[in-house]
């Protein structure tokens, strides 16, 4: 009997839709039968896998009846006890109610409370306990599944990882319950110990067998690629890298096979990160190691480093072809790691990694562990002989460092932190061997002093100037010799050499150990020339004097300019315990001080030598001055002494420390004369006050082309000057008004007893 067919408004418009897509033509109809047949397969399908839920969820629901039951048994407990309370504490009197009431409010009640909260957190133990339970033993059975389809030669390897996944997967959620765990119920560290020793089993497990699998594709991909078309000659690859790299000529089921394999190595790491990360919250200072290099990336590169090793043990005698060829072949496969690895990476939500970088990285790590083992400890054997192809060896490596950071660069990523300047620098050998490195700056040291000898022994550039700035504006003010420009650009030399170096400890160390030296000799030098310059003649002659100030002059350049480097930031990252060069700045400065007071006494002892028959002529300032002379004959002697030290001072002393030598001569002559003259116990008569006025204006003059108002600087005679120019009126009361009488007439250089002096010293 055939069944009518239904009323088309009783069908769901879903059915309609259905019914107008599959029965849309005339031959569709004729099809129906088949359609039919499918649909009675998929409901077969889908009532099997029905009855297996329901199955689950039976077995699910009678493990937790148990613990529901005893969950159950203490809230029904629970609610005896309460309902009890009640015709408890509405029996008896008023007074007895409320003693009761505050014996149930002040004891009971909290009793219970930490009651209910202890059963609560039971329950959710047990339910926690069991889920965590249940997890593993999703993990444990997926990795048995994994290993026993691994055993199986017959299974597919499509199989096998798709096992891994599901371990992977289960993992990740056992994981996720017990970082919301340790976060929030931390007394249940047991628990977390006992699940982690299981997990770290089944880990133990996986990871190698991951491992092994992913070297296995990596076999069957032909990897690493032949080196053997590589010689010393031509170290360029005959075809293009796209043709010759297996990563961009895989293809089907191997492709994907390899990414599987990829990718579950990078979710299997992604894992352990978090993993530790969990197990070392709280110690600070730790989480930086949580950083691994990329385990995917490291076994594409060991292979190729042991292949190149065979090829490094030949070129002993030409180690510039085993940075060529390492650079070659870390240029031309870091494009597979940006098209074809790092959406894989990204995939496993590895945040931190970049395929480009960790790539670079690991061919960098190879090369410096080959040269800590191999290379290096060749060139220790005998370094007094090796120290010109140390230092060669150095200079390739700085080099390929700087190729290395423009690969790096071309993806954009900023290498600021030592970390990761020391994973791409073939110079983070010297990390592990600082000894290593205190040799380096010793070879570079004595490399810069031999080349300085000849420099030292040529007096053309002790008396030829700097021409042009070298790294500071306005030098040709500074008169330095040339040879502190030849100090500095060895100087400089060994500091752009140290750039490379990966950490800002070791830039710094390096620079004090091979850097501070040169400033020290160069010191060292200089001192020398000043104490063989006044040994001569005690700086009287001008070529004496001369000597003196090219040597303030190289001291003063070198010190500016070493201040002007210390404000870069490369400076300044070293500077947290004092600048790098503070030291032989100060000592720099101190040098320079002391040899300038020096000429200011040389030529104050000669201003006062020939001024001493000025000094002793008391009886000239009770005489009149002669007709058509206006200054004392005497003092022109010593006025032409000093304008000649100090015209020679000029021309061959830098502007800033001729400042300071005018100045201390100006200040020690001022107060020379003063007590010489007015403090002599002498007479002025009014044509001896006009002769000293005369005196000191051309005193002043001398001084004039230097600053405006010379006389500013010669306090004491001014002042002296001004007392003896003073009215008697004006004088009146001198003595008596003390300090306010000082001030209020502009005297601030000369003391109550000089004033007395001074003043009675007229007539």
């Amino acid at each position: 009997m055939i069944e009518p067919l239904p009323l088309v408004s009783s069908l769901s418009p879903a059915v309609l839709s259905f019914l107008d897509t599959q029965l849309h033509t005339t031959v569709d109809l004729q099809e129906a039968s088949r359609l039919v047949s499918e649909l009675q397969n998929d409901c077969h399908v889908l009532d099997q896998s029905l009855t297996d839920l329901n199955q689950n969820l039976g077995t699910y629901l009678l493990a937790y009846s148990t613990h529901s039951d005893q969950v159950g048994l203490l809230f029904k407990d629970i609610n005896i006890k309460l309902t009890s309370f009640q015709p408890s504490i509405s029996d008896g009197e008023k007074g007895e109610k409320r003693e009761k009431s505050e014996t149930f409010l002040g004891k009971e009640l909290p009793a219970l409370a930490r009651e209910v909260a202890r059963v609560e957190a039971v329950r959710v133990y047990a339910e926690t306990a069991l889920k965590l339970d249940t997890l593993v033993g999703d993990i444990e059975d997926a990795v048995s599944s994994s290993v026993n389809k691994n055993l199986r030669k017959q299974t597919s390897p499509h199989n096998s990882e798709e096992a891994r996944f599901i371990a992977i997967n289960a993992l990740k959620l056992a994981e996720d319950v017990l970082t919301k765990v340790s976060r929030t119920r931390p007394q249940w560290s047991r628990l977390v110990s006992a699940v982690d020793h299981r997990v770290d089993r089944a880990l133990a497990i996986l990871r190698p067998q991951a491992i092994a699998d992913y070297r296995s594709l990596l076999t069957s991909l032909h990897w690493p690629p032949p080196l053997s078309t590589l010689n010393p000659s031509n170290l360029e690859p005959k075809k293009s890298p796209e043709s010759t790299n297996p990563l961009f000529t895989m293809k089907g089921d191997l492709k994907t096979q390899y990414c599987d394999s990829f990718l579950a190595l990078c979710k299997l790491q992604e894992l352990q990160t978090q993993r530790k990360i969990r197990q070392l919250q709280g110690h600070n200072g730790n989480l930086e190691i949580t950083h691994q290099p990329l385990w995917a990336i490291e076994e594409l590169v060991n292979p190729i480093s042991i292949a190149s090793q065979r090829h490094f043990s030949k070129w002993g005698d030409k180690p510039e072809l085993i940075f060529a060829l390492v650079h070659k072949i870390t240029r031309d496969y870091v494009d597979s790691m940006d098209e074809l690895l790092q959406p894989l990476v990204d995939k496993a939500n590895l945040s931190g990694y970049s395929c480009r970088e960790e790539w670079i990285s690991a061919m960098v790590t190879s090369l410096s562990t080959y040269m800590a083992k191999e290379i290096f400890p060749i060139y220790m054997e005998n370094i007094t002989e090796n120290r010109i192809s140390w230092l060669h060896f150095i200079d390739l490596m700085i080099s390929f460092d700087k190729k290395i950071k423009a690969l790096v660069a071309q993806s954009g990523i900023m290498l600021e932190e030592d970390v990761n300047m020391q994973n791409i620098s073939s110079l983070s050998v010297f990390c592990d061997r600082p000894d290593w490195l205190d040799l380096w700056a010793e070879i570079e040291f004595s490399d810069a002093i031999e080349k300085l000898t000849p420099v030292l022994e040529d007096e053309k550039k002790w008396s030829t100037e700097v021409e042009e700035s070298v790294n500071i504006l306005g030098s040709e003010g500074y008169k330095s010799p040339a040879i502190s420009s030849a100090f500095l650009t060895r100087l400089s030399s060994i500091i752009e050499r140290c750039r490379s170096l990966p950490a800002v400890t070791m830039r710094a160390r390096f620079i004090r150990l091979a850097g501070a030296p040169i400033v020290h000799r160069l010191l060292e030098f200089l001192f020398l020339k000043c104490q063989e310059a006044e040994g001569l003649t005690a700086l009287t002659d001008d070529d004496a004097l001369i000597k003196v100030t090219k040597c303030i002059n190289g001291s003063r350049y070198f010190e500016s300019v070493l201040k002007e480097w210390c404000e870069e930031v490369f400076f300044l990252e070293m500077g947290s315990d004092g600048g790098v060069f503070d030291d032989e700045i100060c000592k720099l400065e101190e040098f320079r001080i002391e040899w300038v007071e020096k000429l200011s006494k040389v030529v104050f002892r000669g201003f006062d030598a020939c001024s001493r028959e000025y000094i002793k002529n008391k009886k000239q300032w009770m005489e009149k001055s002669e007709e058509g002379w206006g200054v004392s004959k005497s003092f022109i002697v010593a006025l032409d002494y000093l304008q000649g030290k100090m015209s020679i001072l000029e021309m061959n002393l830098n502007k800033m420390d001729f400042v300071g030598v005018w100045r201390q001569v100006a200040s020690a002559i001022d107060l020379f004369v003063f007590n010489g003259v007015f403090m002599g116990y002498v007479k002025f008569s009014d044509g001896g006050v006009e002769r000293l006025g005369n005196d000191l204006m051309v005193l002043y003059g001398v001084f004039k082309n230097w600053c405006l108002r010379p006389e500013g600087f010669f306090g004491k005679l001014s002042e002296g000057l001004k007392l003896l120019k003073m009215e008697d009126r004006l004088l009146h009361g001198s003595f008596e008004g003390g300090e306010r009488w000082l001030k209020l007439n502009g005297i601030r250089h000369l003391t109550l007893t000089e004033v007395e002096r001074v003043v009675k010293s007229r007539i």
